[in-house]
Parts: C-alpha cells; sequence; structure tokens
C-alpha cells in the first residue's frame, strides 16, 4: 500500500513560506540593530563634540591693527603653541602616571615657554594647508609688558607677560587664585600672538591653540599606533628616546621621547640639535593628521570621548574659534595634504648665558608673505653657475673642522614638485629630501 505521507525533500508550501518569513525577521532585526549601533555611535560623537565646545578653557585676544586689504576673508591664520608647562590649564598637577610616561621631570619643572610655535595657515580654497614652523630659541622683539627686557627668546613672550600681570592680579583684593591664573594665562597668549604676529611682518592671526604635554601625551595615547621614520637608530637618556632606524609604530609614551630628543647620547648616533626637533615635530604631526584623517579615528565613540576629556584639561582656544566647524574645515584641507616651512636661522649665539637662534628678519618676513600668498612653491629652483658653484672634490669645498670657525648659514632646500594629498615635510635647517605623496617623512 503506498505511504500517504508527503516526503522529507518535498516540504509543503506553508513551511517553506514560514522558514522564509523566518529568515526576513532576522535580517531585519539585524538591520535594525546595526541601525541602532550607528546612530548612538554618531549621537555619542555628536554629544562628545558639543560637550568639548563647552568644557574648553577659552581666552579671547587683540591683535595690533594689521593690513587685511590683500587678506582674503576665507583664510585662516592659526596659531599653534605647544606649551612646556608640567601642570594642566588650571594649574593643577598631573597624575604621577602621566609624569612617569612624559619621562620630564615633575610639576615643579618646566614652565610656561611656548616651545612648540608653529603658524598653521589654510587657505580660502581650502587647497594645500601649510605650517610655518618658528624655532623656538630665535632672538627676536618681544611685545606686551615683560619682565628681563624686550629682546629675548621668541618662546619667552608667554611666560614673562604671564608673570608680570600675576604678580599684579595677586594683589588686587576679592580676587580668587583661580581667577587670577586664568587672567594672567590670557595675559600671556596675548603677548605671546602679539610677539609672532609682528616677527613674520604684521600678519592677521585668526586664531590660536594652545596645548601643554600632558594633552599632547593624551592626544597621542587616543589615536596610538603613530608611524614614525627615523634616518639612523638613536638613543638618548634625557628624553627616553630608543629608536631603531626605519618605518615604526610608536605608543604615547614614545612619542613624547619622539618630539622631545634633541641630542644623542649613544655612541653612533646623529649629531641632533633643537631644528632637529623641530623637524620631528613636524614629521610627527603630519603621521597624527593622516591617522585623524583615518574615517575609523573621528568615528570612535571611545577616541572622540578621550580626545574630549583632553581638550577640557589641556587645550586652550581663543572665544571665537569654532571647534565643531573647524574639524570640517582640517577635514577638508588634509585632503589636499599639509606642507610645512621652518624659517631659516643664519647663526647661533649666547646672548646673556642663554644659546639663542640669530635670524634676518627681514628675510624671514619675506618668506612668510610668499607662503601666504601662495608664491613661495612655485617659485623655480635658482640656475647653478659653473664658475661658481663648489666643485665637490676641491677642497675649499669641505666644511671647515676649525672649531673657532663661524658656523656656515643653513642653505634653504629646494622644493620638490608637489602631488595632491602630499602631507610633507620641508625645513631650511635640513638637507633631507622634501617628502613626496605616499611617502613616510625620514627625519633625524
Amino acid at each position: 500500500m503506498p505511504s500517504q505521507l508527503t516526503p522529507l525533500h518535498d516540504p509543503p508550501p506553508f513551511r517553506h513560506r514560514k522558514r522564509i518569513s523566518r529568515r526576513r525577521r532576522l535580517l531585519t532585526t539585524i538591520s535594525l540593530s546595526m541601525a541602532v549601533i550607528v546612530a548612538s555611535t554618531v549621537a555619542v560623537v555628536a554629544i562628545a563634540l558639543h560637550q568639548f565646545e563647552r568644557s574648553i578653557v577659552r581666552s579671547d585676544f587683540v591683535l595690533p591693527k594689521v593690513d587685511t586689504e590683500d587678506l582674503d576673508p576665507g583664510e585662516q591664520n592659526i596659531l599653534i603653541m605647544g606649551m612646556d608647562s608640567r601642570l594642566d590649564q588650571n594649574g593643577n598637577p598631573l597624575p604621577d602616571w602621566m609624569y612617569d610616561a612624559l619621562q620630564a621631570g615633575t610639576a615643579d619643572d618646566g614652565g610656561y615657554n611656548a616651545n612648540v610655535l608653529i603658524l598653521l595657515h589654510i587657505p580660502a580654497d581650502r587647497s594645500r594647508a601649510v605650517g610655518i614652523a618658528i624655532p623656538r630659541d630665535d632672538y627676536v622683539e618681544l611685545s606686551g609688558d615683560l619682565v628681563g627686557g624686550t629682546q629675548a627668546k621668541i618662546k619667552e613672550a608667554y611666560g614673562r607677560a604671564m608673570n608680570v600681570r600675576l604678580n599684579e592680579l595677586l594683589s588686587e583684593e576679592g580676587l580668587s587664585e583661580k581667577d587670577a591664573y586664568q587672567q594672567a594665562r590670557a595675559a600671556g597668549r596675548q603677548a605671546q600672538i602679539e610677539t609672532v604676529s609682528h616677527f613674520l611682518g604684521d600678519i592677521r592671526i585668526d586664531h590660536f591653540v594652545e596645548m601643554t604635554m600632558g594633552g599632547f601625551y593624551s592626544i597621542a595615547e587616543a589615536v596610538a599606533p603613530i608611524q614614525v621614520c627615523l634616518n639612523q637608530a638613536t638613543s638618548d637618556v634625557y628624553s627616553g628616546a630608543d629608536f631603531a632606524a626605519g618605518v615604526q609604530e610608536i605608543d604615547a609614551r614614545q612619542a613624547i621621547s619622539f618630539v622631545r630628543q634633541r641630542r644623542d647620547t649613544g655612541f653612533d648616533g646623529p649629531n641632533l640639535t633643537d631644528l632637529d626637533r623641530s623637524r620631528r615635530q613636524q614629521a610627527f604631526l603630519v603621521s597624527l593628521a593622516d591617522k585623524i584623517k583615518q574615517r575609523s579615528t573621528l568615528t570612535n565613540p571611545k577616541t572622540v570621548v578621550t580626545l574630549m576629556d583632553v581638550t577640557k584639561n589641556y587645550v586652550a582656544v581663543d572665544t571665537r574659534f569654532d571647534a565643531i566647524g573647524f574639524l570640517g574645515i582640517a577635514r577638508e584641507a588634509s585632503e589636499n595634504g599639509v606642507q610645512f616651512v621652518t624659517l631659516p636661522v643664519e647663526t647661533f649665539d649666547t646672548i646673556d648665558g642663554a644659546s639663542v637662534n640669530i635670524v634676518d628678519v627681514e628675510k624671514v618676513q619675506g618668506i612668510v608673505a610668499a607662503v601666504l600668498d601662495g608664491s613661495y612653491f612655485n617659485q623655480a629652483p635658482p640656475a647653478e653657475d659653473p664658475e661658481t658653484t663648489p666643485d665637490a672634490t676641491d677642497p675649499a669645498a669641505e666644511p671647515s673642522t676649525d672649531p673657532e670657525a663661524p658656523a656656515a648659514t643653513p642653505a634653504p632646500a629646494t622644493p620638490a614638485p608637489k602631488k595632491k594629498g602630499a602631507s610633507e615635510v620641508t625645513t631650511y635647517e635640513s638637507s633631507d629630501d622634501p617628502i613626496q605623496a605616499g611617502t613616510m617623512p625620514c627625519v633625524n
């Protein structure tokens, strides 16, 4: 008698429809869950950015009157100041573990020198952004109410003006130490900005961003690891640097050592100077910009919240600075690459017991003007005269070994053709070739 049961390999139509229905419900559930996760991520990032705007330390500044007739209102000149303070923005000590990671002493070390000074120029068309790096020991005329004379290292304008104002404010009745401290910091920023503007040719500075050492460490920790490249292996007991040659990924602790190293205490390492440290800082910023440009960096809620905490404790900006709007501008400009120019130093000297850089102010201002109007990188390299060009085999062309001989003036590096999207480092104090698109900036 033939079986009346339906074969197992041929399920009834209603069972097939039921299986399809379950699959659709599963896919719908997954899709909804994904949407919730994405929406939650966007919400966390948005909330963090708005909290960032509210929590960041702000102070206003007023620049001397500058000629703005030739300036496009869409341009932005932002002064980046890296402070050597071992305190947070409220004058409080850092956590003990951070001092250990910084390898730079304690809360009593350091001061209020602007050890990093970079003018970031963003063109109106958001094409290639340029960072003009100012060597911190340039001997210049300082602005503001200062202690100790009107000429000194450019980095000292901040601390000198701050100390004068703090002493004045602490003698006033009814003003808390906290308010006095913040007002004194504002006076320091004002003096530093005025000094830089005047030194560079009375240029317009639209905004400033100030960061302490603790802030730099925290940002590096939030986005680590970061790629850097060194031409030679090097070590230094003072900064804690201990690096192999070549491309490598470093963590936050190593990043601090990388940007602070200005000497090699090993036996076969490179002969480093303060100008090499400036170049390292530029190379690190290029790598940092490339890392932040990655979509995953600023869409990671944990990273964004960490960066928000950094700004609250270790960063200060001016009252008109639109941090959220600037993120869009920076991302747009970063797509076309970032390039650095280090201003030239003529020679080195000792004044009042301090080692300083002697600079040609007229030459510096000419370079800055050419960078800001866009003509600097379009200049053709000067033609070589075979009758005056030193022959490599000529003994007269060899560098002097006489320790009493004057230091040679650093020769400008010739900018190479640039490719869109390249992040580059160009320096007047180094013979290293400019960095091309798709390559890692290798430094000493």
